[in-house]
C-alpha cells in the first residue's frame, strides 16, 4: 500500500511517519514538505512543494490512502485568515487531489468540538473542513476527534503544557459521556491512524464508509482490537 502523509513535521504526523515506515505492508510513504526532513528511509519519498501551488504536484497524490495531520494555530499562522488557509484550504485541496487520483481512503485529524455551526472560530473551521471532505465521495473516510494531545512538541505552547500536567488527574473524572474530552497521547492517535490506514489494504471497502473517531474508539484502534 502507498500512503501520502500531510503534516509529517508535527507532533502526531511525525509519529505517524515513523510508524508507517516500520510497517511491512506499507510500500511507500509520500511526504510533501516545505523543507526536506532530516530523515532517510528506502520507503520515504519526500518532495519539497509550494503548498499554494499544490495542484502542480498531482502525481504525488496517486496513492491508496491520504493521512492528513496538517494543522497550525492562529498564533503561529499570524491571523485567522492564514489559519483558515492552512487548516481548511490546504487540507481540502489535498483531499480533492487524492480523490481525483483514485484514492480509496482519507484519514483526517480534526478536533473535539469541530462543527460548522460552532461559534468558536477554530472549531467552526474544522467542522467546515469535515463537511467539505465528506462531499468528495471517498470510499472510506475517517475523522479523528481527539481532545488535548499529549507529547513532546518541538514548539512550546504554554496553555497546552499546563493542561498536559493537569490531564492525568482530570482524565480520572471524565467518565461516560465526558470520556471523549480526555487528553490522549499523540502516540496513541498515531498508532490508531496507522492501523486504520493499513487495514484498508486488507479489507477493501464495498460501500462508502464515514467514521468519526473519539477517545475510546481511538484507544481501541491503537491497540489493534477495533
Amino acid at each position: 500500500m502507498n500512503v501520502l502523509l500531510l503534516g509529517a513535521t508535527g507532533l502526531t504526523g511525525g509519529l505517524v511517519l515513523e510508524g508507517l515506515l516500520a510497517r511491512e505492508d506499507v510500500e511507500s510513504v509520500v511526504v510533501p514538505v516545505r523543507k526536506l526532513l532530516n530523515s532517510a528511509h528506502e520507503k520515504l519519498r519526500q518532495q519539497e512543494i509550494d503548498f499554494d501551488c499544490m495542484a502542480d504536484y498531482t502525481e504525488l497524490f496517486e496513492v491508496d490512502v491520504v493521512v492528513c495531520c496538517l494543522g497550525t494555530t492562529i498564533k503561529a499562522a499570524g491571523s485567522q485568515e492564514q489559519f483558515r488557509k492552512v487548516d481548511y484550504g490546504y487540507c481540502l485541496q489535498a483531499a480533492e487531489l487524492g480523490r481525483a487520483a483514485g484514492g480509496r481512503g482519507f484519514i483526517l485529524m480534526s478536533a473535539i468540538g469541530a462543527s460548522s455551526s460552532s461559534t468558536i472560530f477554530y472549531n467552526r473551521v474544522k467542522g467546515e473542513l469535515e463537511d467539505a471532505v465528506k462531499k468528495l465521495g471517498y470510499p472510506y473516510l475517517s475523522i479523528y476527534h481527539p481532545s488535548l494531545l499529549l507529547g513532546d512538541r518541538s514548539e512550546h505552547r504554554l496553555g497546552e503544557a499546563i493542561g498536559a500536567r493537569a490531564m492525568p488527574l482530570i482524565n480520572r473524572v471524565l467518565l461516560g459521556p465526558l470520556e471523549k474530552y480526555r487528553g490522549i497521547e499523540a502516540q496513541t492517535v498515531a498508532s490508531a491512524m496507522i492501523n486504520e490506514a493499513c487495514s484498508l489494504a486488507m479489507e477493501p471497502v464495498a460501500e462508502q464508509v464515514v467514521q468519526v473517531r473519539q477517545y475510546e474508539d481511538i484507544v481501541r484502534l491503537a491497540s489493534g482490537t477495533a
